[in-house]
């Protein structure tokens, strides 16, 4: 098994080592780098990238790929893992989702070396990490003061990464349309498939989206037979599928009452929530324009006129729906996929 070679240095088959790639120089003079984690395995498979905090704020990432790395299992695996838990250091030191710019990383790719920071950054993670890997995938989490159901998102009318998104095992999976400057976007022109795995919220961890995480990633690598099959175990709940989602928002400003939490599945006509002025005068309802399942939601009490409240992603109605959504929240509650000491 030949050393794999990045950025200069080389990492030997079956070791690791933190590779630093330089980025810039912050006005005091101190450097930020593209911090990479390699992972090569002692026998041939194929190279996968994992990539956190592309938006500073979305930490969850950051813990999923810190008790990824914990795992025993990468002991005996095959290829190699390319970890980045912080790919905007920026935003992650400053709290936010974006650069010192004010541009967002994940609308800037494929980048450009002698552009902006942003694209400059966009144009390294790229030619560094995603075009050096077999696939991908992307981790984040919904902004602040907001929240995500565990969910994995696709490109449309794609039938082979809609495989590695089943075994990832999320409560449900989005296929949606590329965006301009995305990362999933520029993975697909490289020919490298990325999934995106959005959970939890901005600036918080959350043990369910962690655990959802970390299981997923493994499996997907189990899938790719980095890791025997043995050592990780297929998720025991299908996932919902959808291709289409909507945003129900505020009929108008003021005090915000929810009456359903993420993971609920609501009918057309539900009321989902009410909207009162601050005295209780007059309270307007919230209503679900179609049927689905919540996938995300507002975290915020006091809302303003258009504001979105709750993300639904269009399902059909079975009766099956709230016992599958009780049994992968229960799997995930109880999932022993690594022992207490890999995890703390």
């Amino acid at each position: 098994m030949p050393d794999f070679e990045i950025a200069g240095t080389k990492v030997k088959a079956g070791t690791r080592q933190i590779v630093d790639i330089p980025i810039s120089l912050l006005s005091n003079h101190i450097p930020v780098n593209l911090t990479v984690n390699v992972v090569h395995g002692k026998r041939p498979g194929p190279t996968i990238f994992v990539s956190g905090a592309v938006h500073g704020d979305e930490i969850v990432g950051v813990e999923v790929i810190r008790r990824v790395l914990k795992s025993s299992v990468l002991k005996s695996m095959r290829g190699t893992l390319l970890a980045v838990p912080v790919v905007n250091a920026f935003g992650f030191i400053n709290h936010t989702r974006y650069l010192p710019d004010r541009r967002d990383l994940n609308r800037c790719f494929p980048g450009n070396s002698s552009g902006s920071l942003a694209a400059q950054l966009a144009h390294l993670f790229l030619t560094e990490i995603v075009e050096r890997s077999d696939f991908g995938i992307d981790l984040h989490s919904a902004a602040v003061d907001r929240v995500n159901l565990p969910q994995v998102r696709v490109n449309e009318d794609d039938d082979a990464i809609m495989e590695f998104a089943e075994a990832f095992g999320t409560p449900i999976i989005l296929t949606s349309p590329l965006r301009e400057g995305s990362l999933r976007q520029a993975g697909k022109e490289a020919e490298v498939p990325i999934l995106l795995y959005e959970a939890g919220e901005g600036r918080r961890f959350d043990e369910m989206s962690i655990r959802a995480g970390v299981s997923g990633v493994l499996r997907v690598m189990r899938k790719l037979g980095m890791i025997a099959e043995r050592s990780i175990r297929e998720s025991r709940v299908k996932s919902f599928k959808s291709s289409s989602s909507y945003w129900a928002r505020a009929p108008k400003g003021g005090i915000l009452r929810t009456f359903n939490q993420c993971g609920d599945f609501v009918n057309e006509g539900d009321v989902i929530a009410a909207v009162s002025d601050p005295f209780g005068v007059s309270d307007v309802e919230v209503v679900a324009r179609y049927a689905g399942l919540i996938i995300g939601r507002t975290n915020l009490p006091i809302i303003n006129q258009g504001d979105a409240l709750f993300h639904i992603a269009s399902i059909k109605r079975s009766s099956e729906v709230q016992e599958r959504m009780d049994a992968i929240e229960t799997n995930l509650q109880s999932d022993p996929l690594l022992d207490e000491d890999e995890i703390i």
